[in-house]
C-alpha cells in the first residue's frame, strides 16, 4: 500500500541550496512547491526542476504545504517568517539558516537568540514546530543526481515527532539524517557551517562535510 507523502514548499527555493535540496526531494517522489518572493522566479525555477514541481509566493508555498523549508540567507530570515507566520500554524518548519554575517563568514557569529533556528521559533511562536537542519551540507553537488552526498544531517527539534519526520526528508535526500537533540542544540551545527568555510578555503575543495562515527545503524541490535 502506498503512503501519501507531504507536500513540501522550499521556501526561498529559487538558490542553490533550496534547488538543490528540492531537487533530490523530486527525485524520490515527494511533491514539491517552490517558493519565492518573486513568483516569476519560483515558476522558472519549478519548470527547470521538472517532476510535477509548482512555483509559488513563499506565502502562497507556506499556505498549501505541509512541511515548509527555509532556505534564505540569514538577513532574510526573520522578514521572510513574519511574512509566513500564519501560514505555517499548526505546521513544521524546517530551518537550513546558517547565522553567516559577510564579509567574516568563516567565522562562527551565533545570534542573540543562541541559533538562527531559536530566533525562527521565537518569530513563530508555539504554533509552528521548529526543526533545525541541513546547515553542513553544501549545495555544490546536490543537483548531480549521480553524486552520493557523504555528509550526516544533524537534526534538532524540541518535539520528537517533528524531529524524525526531517530525518525521513534527510534520508529521501541520500544522506543520514541524526536525532542531535533539543533545538538549542542547533547553535553547534550552524556553527559548524563556518567551520567548514573555513576548512574549504584551507585545503581549496568546494564541499567538506561532517560524519558521526560510532553509531549502530539497527537501534535494535
Amino acid at each position: 500500500m502506498s503512503t501519501v507523502r507531504p507536500t513540501l514548499a522550499v521556501l526561498g527555493g529559487t538558490g542553490a541550496e533550496g534547488a538543490g535540496l528540492a531537487f533530490r526531494w523530486l527525485r524520490d517522489g515527494y511533491p514539491v512547491i517552490v517558493g519565492s518572493r518573486d513568483v516569476a522566479r519560483a515558476e522558472v525555477t519549478a519548470k527547470e526542476l521538472g517532476n510535477g514541481a509548482q512555483g509559488m509566493t513563499n506565502d502562497q508555498a507556506a499556505r498549501c504545504c505541509d512541511i515548509a523549508i527555509l532556505t534564505v540567507p540569514f538577513a532574510a530570515q526573520k522578514p521572510t517568517l513574519s511574512d509566513v507566520k500564519d501560514a505555517l500554524a499548526g505546521k513544521i518548519l524546517v530551518d537550513v539558516t546558517v547565522p553567516l554575517v559577510p564579509p567574516r563568514v568563516a567565522r562562527v557569529q551565533l545570534p542573540p537568540e543562541g541559533s538562527a533556528a531559536q530566533a525562527a521559533q521565537s518569530v513563530l511562536g508555539d504554533s509552528v514546530r521548529v526543526v533545525s537542519a541541513f546547515q553542513s551540507v553544501s549545495a555544490h553537488h546536490l543537483r548531480d543526481p549521480d553524486y552520493e552526498i557523504e555528509c550526516d544531517v544533524l537534526i534538532c527539534g524540541d518535539d520528537p515527532d517533528a524531529r524524525e519526520q526531517v530525518v525521513r526528508l534527510a534520508e529521501a535526500a541520500g544522506m543520514r539524517g541524526l536525532h542531535a537533540g533539543v533545538l538549542a542544540n542547533a547553535a553547534a551545527s550552524e556553527a559548524l557551517t563556518s567551520v567548514l568555510i573555513a576548512m574549504n578555503r584551507r585545503y581549496k575543495v568546494p564541499s567538506t562535510g561532517i560524519r558521526i562515527t560510532g553509531l549502530v545503524e539497527d537501534p535494535a541490535v
